[in-house]
């Protein structure tokens, strides 16, 4: 009799349980709050980058205005400008990392414009 009594009382407790948390779960906020505004990212932002190092880059904003660095080889030129061996070297060397920034921007655009 006290093993019936005890399974009689595990099941009121359940069936507590079960009928209180189903309550708080239909009324908890949702867990996402929807803004009636979609997202629309500053001006200025990225959208498009276009183009290589050797011909130039391209690059789209979101606003629509196009901007374009100078090319690879106008860059080296204008490093040449230089006096010291050492601000040549420096100039260079940020100008192919700029052009490697920029490649390897291209493709984060792309891969995310396009992974759906």
């Amino acid at each position: 009799m006290t093993r019936l009594l005890r399974l009689l009382l595990l099941a009121l407790v359940l069936a507590l349980l079960a009928g209180s948390g189903a309550a708080a779960w239909a009324s908890s906020p949702p867990d996402v709050v929807r803004d009636p505004q979609p997202y629309v990212p500053p001006a200025r932002t990225i959208v498009q980058v276009e183009g290589d190092s050797a011909n130039g880059f391209t690059i789209t904003h979101f606003d629509g205005t196009q901007t374009s660095p100078p090319t690879d080889s106008e860059t080296i030129a204008e490093c040449n400008e230089y006096d010291a061996h050492i601000d040549r070297v420096r100039c260079r060397v940020g100008a192919r990392t700029w052009m490697k920034a920029w490649a390897g921007f291209k493709e984060t655009t792309l891969y995310y414009r396009f992974r759906g």
